[in-house]
């Protein structure tokens, strides 16, 4: 028998999820809990408290909790890359860094044809080193998540950076406010949430799956919409090995099948932001949501790459 807060649409969704488990909440004292990233070889998981300018650390070999940096440029999402170093979004800081194995931060993106980036949301790694993010305004939008300031680009997009050269070019010019990304397990697409509806009366609320080019570079065409949120917005999310979507809304965390079909739900009291697979058989999801940071145990795991 599941527990209360599985909430099946869809008959597939009882394979994905184990019927001795329960949603744990592992942390709270936070204002905005966003972009966890699951370090493997250390055994622990970073977050953001965007609002309170800190990165946090949860200890998982004993469930200890502190701050892991402070202060953060007022930091969002995070992912892991190929050689275990941590990249960030900052908002304050107006770009995307790295933090090397000795410390160093490095900046990777500040800007994009002469002009700053606004205030990049979230990003994630392709395969072949390639660093795609997106750049809305949420962190320029007040003095609350970063710092007020106008855009310089007029507009928000996603981007990638080159692997090679470092260049930053826009892949996707025609979203209203782009936010949480990640990869279909082959790579064949990509899939962006737009939280425009912040910004713009009866504006998105969804999601697009985007084909990519055969040389991975960029998208073929624009993208279809893949699914409508019915609670507040899909942020962050991320894929699992079978291709299925787990998705942040305000009343939990979705699962959507590769084909669309809402499978059903993990209820979370807190409006959730961001998720991730991590452990060490990465089929635990965590969960930042609001205040607190949750974890569940699924029967499933994260894609191989990206995290």
């Amino acid at each position: 028998m599941l527990a209360a807060e599985f909430e099946p649409c869809d008959p597939r969704f009882h394979a994905l999820v184990l019927g001795n488990v329960h949603l744990e909440r592992l942390y709270t004292g936070c204002r905005w809990s966003e972009g966890p990233a699951y370090f493997a070889a250390g055994r622990y998981l970073v977050w953001s408290d965007i609002p309170n300018d800190r990165v946090m650390r949860w200890d998982e070999t004993d469930g200890s909790v502190s701050v892991f940096q402070q202060p953060a440029w007022h930091a969002n999402g995070h992912t892991v890359d190929r050689e275990g170093r941590l990249l960030s979004c900052e908002h304050r800081g107006r770009c995307v860094s790295r933090i090397e194995h000795d410390g160093r931060r490095t900046v990777l993106a500040a800007q994009c044809d002469g002009r700053r980036l606004n205030s990049p949301n979230d990003l994630v790694v392709k395969s072949d080193g390639s660093i795609w993010f997106t750049d809305p305004t949420y962190g320029i939008d007040s003095e609350y998540e970063g710092d007020a300031a106008a855009s310089e680009i007029c507009a928000s997009h996603v981007y990638r950076i080159d692997p090679q050269s470092g260049a930053v070019q826009a892949v996707i010019t025609d979203m209203v406010k782009p936010n949480g990304l990640a990869f279909s397990p082959d790579e064949r697409h990509l899939y962006v949430a737009d939280t425009g509806a912040s910004h713009v009366a009866d504006g998105p609320r969804h999601m697009r799956r985007f084909a990519l080019r055969a040389d991975g570079s960029g998208v073929q065409a624009d993208g279809s919409v893949f699914a409508q949120s019915d609670a507040g917005f899909f942020d962050g999310f991320r894929v699992d090995r079978l291709g299925n979507i787990w998705t942040s809304t305000a009343d939990g965390v979705v699962c959507l099948d590769p084909d669309g079909t809402l499978l059903g739900r993990i209820r979370v009291p807190e409006v959730v932001a961001n998720l991730c697979f991590g452990g060490p058989k990465r089929n635990r999801l965590f969960i930042c949501a609001t205040t607190s940071l949750y974890a569940v145990y699924l029967n499933t795991v994260g894609a191989s790459w990206p995290t």
